[in-house]
């Protein structure tokens, strides 16, 4: 039987919400809290919080990355109330954790991603690719390349997780910045989720044979998303149901605080690009902000609900 854990975060105005989540579902449609809705994780470095989380099972480890933003200590500070002074001096490190067994995590390490002409690194996602056995950790940038204009998707490789290559590019949109890639793989194609700022201003889907591309748009998942409000959601993410359906969620801003979180949306496959919304059969204990979901085992899916999260500190030394 499948399990699920969700490694998200809670957009809230206190430093705790900009921290590591987690929670467990048994079916991917009912979600539980871990830790009564605390977080599991901190951040103690950098802008000392994380937002966009990503996770992936490496080599008998577990992943986690995320961006290194706070906008509760940082908004109103060092970057004066713009999200243009966070995408170009933000951080160009990720944040990482790891752990052999989901429950004992590593302190947080920064890894740098970006140089020079490089911008804030954004929403980190991770993907093997099966053709090499590298995994690609693709990411949002705005870059000195086009005049620090319109975000686009790059990547870095690695296979060991402590050396990554340089920044590439991964995919660039011509008529509109794009973010918050979320990659998968369904008989030997790769499907990349992006949210578009325009043209339209909502979720595509672009398709290939590699996870570095090229990649071309799938028009059905246009016809499918046509209805959904534009300029109200962003931060996909996807797993896999046990009937083999997909289930795609994305993250809905369009109000401010607790109205926010993801929305669920079914497909029968990621070739077809048809998802259907389907809110009333999923429920969500509180408002899951971008985050990935990562496939786990019966044994793993125990472990940590029996596991006594209140050992986790509470942020402060």
């Amino acid at each position: 039987m499948k399990r699920y854990l969700f490694v998200h975060f809670r957009e809230k105005t206190t430093p705790d919400g900009e921290q590591v989540h987690f929670a467990l579902s048994r079916d991917g449609f009912h979600w539980q809290a871990l830790n009564g809705g605390r977080p599991v994780l901190w951040a103690y470095y950098g802008d000392k919080g994380v937002r966009d989380m990503t996770i992936c099972r490496a080599g008998g480890r577990f992943h986690i990355f995320a961006t290194d933003l706070s906008l509760s200590y940082g908004m109103r500070a060092q970057y004066k109330h713009s999200w243009r002074e966070i995408n170009l001096h933000g951080s160009k490190c990720l944040a990482h954790w790891q752990s052999e067994d989901l429950v004992h995590w590593s302190e947080e390490e920064l890894v740098p991603i970006g140089g020079e002409g490089v911008g804030c690194v954004w929403a980190p996602d991770i993907i093997r690719n099966g053709q090499t056995g590298e995994y690609i950790l693709h990411y949002s940038l705005c870059c000195a390349d086009n005049d620090y204009g319109d975000m686009a998707i790059y990547y870095s490789r690695t296979r060991d997780f402590v050396s990554f290559t340089p920044p590439e590019l991964l995919y660039r949109k011509p008529d509109s910045t794009i973010i918050d890639s979320a990659m998968y793989e369904e008989d030997g194609r790769y499907y990349l989720f992006l949210k578009s700022h325009g043209l339209p201003n909502r979720h595509i889907l672009v398709a290939g044979e590699s996870p570095v591309g090229p990649f071309e748009r799938v028009p059905a998942f246009d016809e499918s998303m046509a209805a959904v409000e534009e300029g109200q959601y962003e931060a996909p993410t996807a797993l896999r149901l046990e009937d083999g359906r997909w289930c795609l969620f994305l993250d809905y801003y369009g109000v401010p605080g607790s109205g926010q979180g993801y929305v669920p949306f079914l497909a029968d496959s990621l070739a077809s690009g048809r998802f259907m919304r389907c809110d009333g059969e999923f429920s969500f204990p509180y408002g899951f902000k971008h985050g990935t979901v990562l496939e786990i085992t019966d044994e793993e899916y125990e472990r940590m609900l029996a596991h006594d999260w209140n050992d986790v500190p509470d942020g402060r030394f």
